[in-house]
């Protein structure tokens, strides 16, 4: 974070300040801001942040022994440290970092760029960060830091020095991306899909998209905003995006788009696509798998066109990307037997995809695995959709569907009422039946995917994998 008294940052969180020791008003503070007493390091700042499972307030010790010399509290606490107590200390982190990015604004170089969509929103935020970063300094979230939390403190970890801010906005909810995006309001804001991710909290699929356009209400003007056409809900965004000032630039695989991909393949290798932009047709190599992340990749390098990096540059260094993310179509395992654990996060359109890239990637005499838990947040349309996914798995011809957890029943009795009734599909209590049944099932030649939303658990049984397949 920037340097700041500590009356400035009581003044921008509009708390009390309750300094101690030989500390006033005047000291000055610079090091990280964080939820966690784990991260502090000397000089951070301590967020006693309460939460279901445990208060903050009770590691505010911990903190103080990682070198915090200051804590945002809700009520004082007994420790030897310089305390801001507030109404709620979540609100003021947001209103910290609404300040903190003001400051370096008014005398800096610093630009903006927000990410949103259903499905993406991670995987397009690292693809900006690895170009970025070669332009200058830049700030993105860490994992997927994108919450009411998440996004304030990604904020935070601004400098004077800071060229370029990347923040992923997710949503559970109306009006909370307006809320996170109107912090900072972006120069360019990226609108990847609208789908059924997160659609329990939403009322829907067409609440959601209203929620996603709020990034485009909330951006600088003038600004950019980077819209995908292939999704009709969001290329319904272009009217409320001019409507405002923005500049439109439209990524896709169609016709329409202005950042455009064509013959797509992909590989167990990797994923392979010639990217037109700006009258030249430019070959791309992603080592990330899945046709899915093309569209990811054309939006950065439409976001990264507009901060003024060249698309050839842009294009070289998301070559260098490695994984999208732990837990993200992340390869795993061994040559004879492949593990893709995908299984941070799933809705029905990201398990889709996964599925459709583990039929790309097997090859002859090789077998198709797919160990599947279930999709949350669906609210209403969570059996149909399990059904769907269900359905898909048998269609795609994947050979071995092993389904785990009651939540997730729903899929397995669907692929069996579409044909996997022959002990091609399965049914576990948990990771670690399924875990055991795999280690028994699994053979030379097999291709597995593990995907599941974080809540089912399945990333750690993934790991597993791998690691007894390494």
């Amino acid at each position: 974070m920037i340097a700041l008294s500590l009356g400035e940052v009581a003044e921008l969180v509009g708390g009390t300040l309750h300094p101690v020791g030989d500390h006033d008003p005047a000291t000055i503070v610079s090091g990280v801001v964080d939820t966690d007493s784990r991260q502090m390091s000397p000089g951070g700042i301590f967020v006693a942040k309460p939460g279901e499972h445990t208060d903050g307030h009770r590691f505010v010790g911990a903190a103080i022994e990682r070198g915090a010399v200051l804590a945002l509290v809700e009520h004082l606490v007994d420790e030897e440290i310089s305390q801001i107590v507030v109404a709620d200390v979540v609100e003021a982190i947001a209103a910290l970092a609404r300040g903190v990015v003001a400051r370096v604004r008014a005398h800096g170089a610093l630009r903006i760029v927000g990410v949103t969509g259903s499905n993406g929103k991670t995987t397009t935020k690292n693809f900006l960060a690895r170009i970025l970063q070669d332009e200058g300094e830049t700030v993105a979230p860490i994992a997927s830091y994108n919450n009411e939390v998440g996004a304030p403190l990604t904020m935070l970890r601004i400098t004077d020095d800071t060229r370029f801010l990347v923040c992923e906005f997710g949503a559970s909810a109306p009006g909370e991306i307006a809320r996170l995006a109107g912090l900072v309001h972006p120069d360019v804001v990226i609108e990847l899909m609208v789908g059924l991710a997160h659609a329990g909290g939403f009322g829907g699929i067409e609440e959601t998209a209203r929620a996603k356009a709020e990034l485009i209400a909330a951006a600088a003007v003038p600004g950019t905003a980077i819209l995908n056409v292939d999704d009709f809900r969001v290329a319904a965004m272009r009217e409320g995006a001019e409507a405002r000032g923005l500049d439109v630039i439209g990524f896709g695989q169609g016709d329409a788009a202005d950042v455009r991909a064509s013959d797509v393949d992909v590989s167990a290798s990797g994923t392979t696509c010639t990217v037109h932009v700006a009258g030249e047709a430019l070959p791309l190599r992603l080592q990330v798998l899945g046709a899915h992340h093309v569209g990811n990749a054309l939006a950065a390098i439409a976001a990264t066109g507009a901060l003024g990096v060249a698309p050839a540059d842009a294009i070289s260094r998301l070559e260098t990307v490695e994984i999208a993310e732990r837990w993200r179509m992340q390869p795993m395992g061994g040559e004879s037997v492949r593990i893709i654990n995908d299984a941070y996060n799933a809705s029905p359109d990201s398990m889709a995809a996964a599925l459709r890239t583990l039929a790309q990637i097997t090859g002859p005499g090789e077998r198709t695995v797919a160990v599947l838990g279930a999709m949350s947040e669906l609210g209403e349309s969570a059996g149909d959709e399990h059904d769907r996914i269900g359905l898909l798995a048998v269609r795609l011809n994947i050979q071995r569907i092993v389904v785990v957890g009651a939540d997730a029943r729903r899929l397995y009795l669907a692929a069996v009422g579409e044909g996997s009734w022959d002990g091609e599909a399965v049914h576990l209590p948990d990771a670690d039946a399924a875990f055991a049944y795999l280690q028994g099932e699994l053979r030379a030649g097999d291709r597995v995917l593990v995907k599941s939303s974080n809540s089912a658990g399945l990333r750690f049984l993934g790991d597993r994998l791998g690691e007894s397949f390494s």
